[in-house]
């Protein structure tokens, strides 16, 4: 009994997923700098699924771990809180992207007099128009938004497992649509990522949003294979609680951008 637990604290066992994965992390950074400079994508590729297999593995004991009952309350507060400071970074991530576009549109550069006859959009830059595609993903990603929240009610609230997972598949389905919609405004756009500053800025942001819509998407998947597989009670649904989260900054980030880059920076 000397060494019983009596505290409410999960105290980790040694891991190499760490390890593993900043390893992979590193290998994923050089390879991406000899794609770039000799067009051979494999060791970029090889890091990749490097990454991939250490989230897979990482995740999956943190998911035994709540299953054998670490995760108590005071446990659940911290990946909470760790959670939001995830996000906090990610906000900062875009806040870069935001602040470019910004700088650019106000003080557009100019060939002879930098910040006075500049003009933004540059010379030659056929934006899109906001109130046709843009618009239409607005509503699509809003109303998937909507779908995580319904998912998310009929957990916390009514513990109605059927309505939660319907609420998931709506969402997922939506993300999906809004992924294909925006490679299909990609393929049609008139400028493109190198050559400029706005097609730079655009796709910079956009694109990277996009990235995020996509692991949200596998996130919401995630967490609907483990509500089919009997995970998730109202009281113990942290996982899906994150991803919920995380598909809402998804949302809130697209706002913004829609507001800032299609409607007033176009």
């Amino acid at each position: 009994m000397a060494h019983a637990k009596n505290h409410d604290y999960h105290i980790l066992s040694p891991s190499l997923w760490p390890f593993l994965s900043a390893v992979g992390a590193f290998v994923m950074l050089f390879g991406a700098v000899i794609w770039m400079k000799q067009d051979s994508p494999w060791l970029f590729l090889i890091g990749f699924v490097g990454i991939l297999y250490c989230m897979f593995g990482w995740w999956s004991d943190v998911i035994s771990e709540s299953n054998a009952g670490d995760h108590t309350p005071v446990v659940q507060i911290g990946l909470r809180y760790g959670f939001i400071l995830f996000i906090m970074s990610e906000v900062m991530f875009f806040f870069a992207w935001f602040w470019s576009f910004f700088k650019h549109a106000i003080y557009p550069m100019g060939p002879e007099s930098p910040g006075v006859d500049g003009v933004w959009p540059p010379a030659g830059i056929e934006t899109f128009d906001p109130w046709h595609l843009p618009l239409i993903n607005t509503l699509i990603l809003l109303c998937s938004g909507a779908a995580a929240t319904w998912a998310h009610h009929a957990l916390v609230h009514e513990n109605n497992r059927k309505d939660m997972k319907w609420g998931l598949v709506i969402a997922i389905l939506l993300g999906l649509i809004f992924s294909v919609f925006q490679a299909y405004e990609y393929s049609h756009a008139a400028f493109g990522f190198a050559g400029n500053i706005y097609g730079a800025n655009f796709f910079m942001a956009t694109g990277f949003h996009g990235a995020h819509v996509i692991i949200g998407t596998v996130f919401l998947f995630v967490c609907l294979l483990r509500l089919m597989n009997g995970a998730f009670t109202p009281n113990k649904h942290v996982g899906f609680e994150a991803a919920a989260w995380y598909w809402h900054f998804v949302d809130v980030v697209w706002l913004f951008l829609f507001a800032a880059v299609y409607v007033w920076g176009g």
